[in-house]
């Protein structure tokens, strides 16, 4: 054998006897590089595309998302002692399956994994999911993670799915399917508004079950101004503010009625065409606002996923609370009145969507989650939400998260499809939701900001 043979030979056998001694990594090691919040943000963003691309209406779309993260975080609670199960503070929720004692498990695995089963289990388009996952998960084992612990994680975090989606099946869902607002053509009611003139949407949704509302209607705004054409009177006043406001909508007030439009289903016309736009629902915006403020603020995996599922039970009850209203007052929408009355040619900015008009969804559901993030988070944290310019919805900028709640409230008057009182309600009402989302499932005392 020649030298450089020679020299060869020894140098691969002495990378052989490397490699063979190269200590395995640690459950610390290892449960350190898993515990990456930007492995759970890409399921977490794997699943808005996914319920973009199904076309989930808001409400359908909060109780995906509470659900997801309710099993990401149970599945992950066990990794970290200051933490502890949502069972018997959500409603009816029974804390579910506990890891085998003396086992060594990756916890951010299993809590990805029963995030991505439920998300699953919950939407259509599971084809989008197997091109991520085989990937998704290959980064776990590059990580470290063994075998004989992958596997066993995997398998706590199917039982923690499959816990969460027998919950969910008992949350009245089903029961609520099919059925159809009926149009009473009463004076001042709700009736299908152009361009498709579509059925109400989802007037069963106070029946299903709250989150951590004691009841639907635990925080009942006020009665809606009545329904009066007569100069002066205070549904008049507001009615003629709308229209005023959909004559001169500046560059300005466009871009913010566009930036929190979130209407997942739009109908576009041309000509005799008619075809669909989707986009983002109201409840996914805000999930990407905790996302943008959690990764600025670098917070942890386990924070960043209480975050995340704290929002979508206040998002979740903030939809449950405001439908109960909207189909108990059954408010007529501006668009309807104003081209009977005022102006046949009169179009709001926005496209109306299909449900009675009070209150405001956007209001209620903003201030629900901008009132949990603050307190989670922090107040006057200053941030830019650039999370859906990929969705055509630009770019803009907040000193706070109550300051991004506020200019999507008033956005819905900019785009011409709510009154005020109903924006102005529609945030008490979401801040009690919030609080008492705080209240009732966080353990760490209130820093909610008085207001």
């Amino acid at each position: 054998m020649n030298s450089s043979l020679r020299f060869g030979y020894l140098v691969a056998l002495l990378l052989v006897g490397l490699t063979g001694c190269q200590k395995p990594a640690s459950p610390a090691e290892y449960n350190a590089k898993a515990a990456n919040p930007e492995y759970y943000n890409a399921a977490l963003n794997k699943l808005t595309q996914v319920i973009i691309h199904d076309i989930f209406s808001p409400p359908v779309a909060s109780r995906i998302y509470s659900y997801a993260n309710l099993a990401g975080y149970e599945a992950l609670v066990p990794f970290d002692a200051k933490y502890e199960s949502m069972g018997g503070k959500l409603k009816r929720f029974q804390a579910g399956p506990k890891p085998e004692a003396g086992k060594d498990y990756c916890f951010p695995l299993a809590s990805t994994h029963a995030f991505m089963m439920v998300a699953r289990a919950l939407t259509f388009s599971v084809d989008f999911y197997d091109e991520f996952e085989k990937p998704f998960y290959e980064q776990y084992k590059k990580d470290g993670v063994p075998d004989e612990v992958y596997d066993r994680s995997m398998v706590y975090g199917e039982s923690v799915a499959k816990h969460i989606l027998d919950y969910a099946a008992k949350d009245s869902y089903k029961q609520t399917r099919g059925f159809k607002h009926t149009v009473t053509n009463e004076e001042g009611t709700w009736v299908p508004t152009p361009p498709a003139y579509m059925d109400a949407a989802e007037p069963q949704w106070n029946k299903l079950r709250c989150w951590a509302m004691d009841t639907c209607n635990q925080f009942m705004p006020p009665r809606p101004f009545p329904y009066s054409l007569a100069k002066g009177s205070p549904y008049e006043k507001e009615l003629d503010e709308v229209y005023k406001a959909g004559k001169d909508v500046d560059k300005l007030k466009q871009d913010i009625a566009y930036f929190w439009d979130d209407n997942a289903f739009v109908m576009n016309v041309a000509g005799h065409v008619m075809y669909a736009s989707k986009k983002m629902t109201p409840g996914g915006h805000w999930l990407a606002i905790a996302q943008t403020v959690a990764r600025q603020k670098k917070l942890n995996m386990m924070r960043t996923v209480e975050a995340y599922a704290l929002t979508s039970f206040a998002l979740s009850d903030g939809f449950i609370s405001c439908w109960d209203e909207k189909y108990r007052t059954k408010t007529i929408r501006p668009e309807t009145v104003i081209n009977k009355s005022i102006d046949p040619k009169w179009t709001p900015f926005l496209q109306t969507p299909p449900f009675p008009e009070y209150p405001s969804g956007h209001s209620v559901i903003s201030t629900a989650a901008a009132t949990v993030l603050t307190n989670l988070i922090g107040d006057n944290i200053a941030f830019t939400d650039s999370t859906e310019f990929k969705y055509g919805h630009g770019v803009r900028s907040f000193t706070s998260f109550r300051n991004a709640a506020d200019e999507a409230s008033i956005s819905r008057l900019y785009g011409g499809i709510h009154y005020r009182s109903a924006l102005v309600n529609g945030q008490v009402e979401g801040e009690k939701v919030g609080k008492w989302v705080i209240d009732k499932i966080h353990a760490r005392k209130s820093t909610i900001a008085k207001r």
